[in-house]
């Protein structure tokens, strides 16, 4: 019992590496910045941060959030994206087990956590950022899944049909990075299940962009970061829906009979 309890430990502590190592990726990718170098600065005061600036999440905690030398605020964004990846990783052990799939569902995090952190800085998903991680998820369906291999290719082309008549029709309401993630997504989700996240993704994105607009935050006609809300879709598609596409069709047809 011990030795599980310290490996969720660990698993935790790498969560929160990883998510700080994410923020960074998201913050310099979209601006074509080598990701190696130079070293995390504050960007106001230019000040290079020193190792007990960079421990994740405790650093921000332990510094009120701000800059140690210019008190300058750091966003929220950072500590907390830190914090997501460091819970989504101890409990996906939980959600898929401990199997080979357990590659997929961090690798699907991985590429979430850096979605939000480059669209809500920058309104941005970098064609890079979805590049790698559709060769990763194609290298990854290859060695650990079995199943068809139509299935995410159907997800492939259904990720970039849907978003590609919105944005037709709209003439601009969905970016065309949104488009090249949900046909990422899609590889790994399949057909039914990136169907699901996006449905979800613009359920939530619905409901937010009301009540933003009801008070004040977000103005109506202005456009706001959507890849987050894809985000979300994604992640609970792949982790429950199978369970909720098998509860609605139970309580569909049981509501027909």
């Amino acid at each position: 019992m011990l030795t599980i309890i310290t490996l969720h430990i660990y698993i935790f502590i790498l969560g929160a590496v990883l998510g700080s190592f994410y923020n960074v990726v998201g913050l310099r990718v979209p601006l074509k910045k080598s990701i190696a170098y130079p070293s995390s600065a504050c960007p106001v005061c230019n000040n290079r941060l020193s190792t007990l600036e960079l421990i994740p999440i405790l650093s921000y905690l332990f510094q009120n959030g701000k800059c140690r030398h210019c008190k300058t605020p750091i966003s929220v964004l950072y500590p907390l994206v830190e914090l997501m990846t460091a819970i989504l990783f101890t409990i996906s052990p939980f959600l898929v087990g401990w199997s080979k799939e357990l590659i997929i569902a961090w690798s699907l995090i991985s590429l979430c956590m850096i979605v939000i952190v480059s669209d809500i800085k920058y309104m941005i998903i970098p064609d890079r950022v979805n590049l790698f991680f559709l060769i990763l998820f194609l290298i990854e369906l290859m060695f650990i899944q079995t199943e068809s291999w139509w299935d995410p290719l159907a997800g492939l082309l259904v990720g970039i049909a849907v978003p590609l008549v919105i944005i037709l029709v709209s003439r601009g309401g969905m970016g065309g990075g949104d488009m090249k993630l949900l046909a990422v997504f899609g590889i790994l989700l399949g057909w039914k299940l990136v169907l699901l996240s996006f449905f979800l993704a613009t359920l939530f994105g619905t409901v937010v962009g009301i009540i933003g607009m009801m008070m004040g935050f977000i103005k109506k006609g202005k456009p706001f970061p959507f890849g987050p809300f894809l985000v979300m879709g994604a992640l609970i598609a792949y982790f429950f829906g199978k369970d909720l596409i098998d509860l609605y069709i139970t309580y569909f047809f049981s509501y027909l009979y």
